[in-house]
């Protein structure tokens, strides 16, 4: 299902790109469900996730309270960066409650960040490549069983990281455009700032904090119609 498709059917939903290059092009798209109740039970959201085919796509339970649950086309997950951060955007909250934990959100007007826990982004490995164009090189997926974040340094002074996303769980998604999750779990890796361009163009910033949690942040566009 097309994007534009999306926009015009039945279900009503909002559709977002989540971590936007500087010049607001790319992301990663994102289905937000902002009534739950719609799809009241595990299986109608997860066949909603599948017709829909985004990487996730989001069902919010309590906007208030920022409760939501998050669906790629094949299985719910209890964390997701990319998720989290365009509903923060769309619901313009302080706090978002997926099933991992409390998760805390701001906007500095540009960029909208999450507050996360490395540890919820379980089961994604990271590989680092000696150069950019060893990860540009990379055919989609890699050869390989579970989820891989290749990365390269582009400016390793600079913090200025290039990366690509490869699921390879069989769901359909090749490569992840912008991740979240992979880019807290790197963060975390590292221990330090980063700047990374993931995919075509999507950028995604994150920064340690001093307990441990890391904040992502990155650009929130609607998706364009036609």
């Amino acid at each position: 299902m097309s994007e534009l498709d999306v926009l015009d059917a039945p279900h009503v939903l909002d559709v977002v790109r989540v971590f936007c290059g500087p010049d607001g092009r790319h992301g990663n798209p994102l289905g937000v469900v902002r009534d739950g109740r719609a799809y009241p039970d595990e299986a109608s959201r997860q066949a909603l996730a599948a017709e829909l085919g985004f990487s996730e796509t989001v069902f919010v339970d309590d906007p208030e309270r920022g409760i939501i649950d998050i669906y790629t086309p094949g299985l719910r997950l209890p964390f997701a960066g990319h998720p989290l951060v365009g509903a923060a955007w769309l619901l313009d909250v302080e706090e978002l409650q997926p099933p991992a934990g409390e998760v805390w959100a701001r906007s500095d007007g540009e960029f909208t960040w999450i507050t996360a826990r490395p540890e919820w982004a379980a089961g994604r490995r990271t590989q680092r490549y000696a150069t950019v164009a060893e990860v540009d090189a990379l055919p989609g997926p890699p050869p390989g069983e579970g989820w891989l974040y290749a990365w390269a340094w582009e400016d390793e002074a600079a913090g200025r990281v290039r990366a690509r996303a490869f699921p390879r769980r069989g769901d359909g998604i090749v490569e992840d455009e912008a991740t979240g999750a992979a880019a807290l779990v790197l963060t975390a890796e590292l221990n330090r700032a980063l700047n990374i361009t993931q995919g075509r163009g999507s950028q995604i910033l994150t920064a340690p904090g001093p307990d441990g949690t890391i904040e992502i942040g990155g650009r929130v566009r609607w998706a364009a119609r036609g």
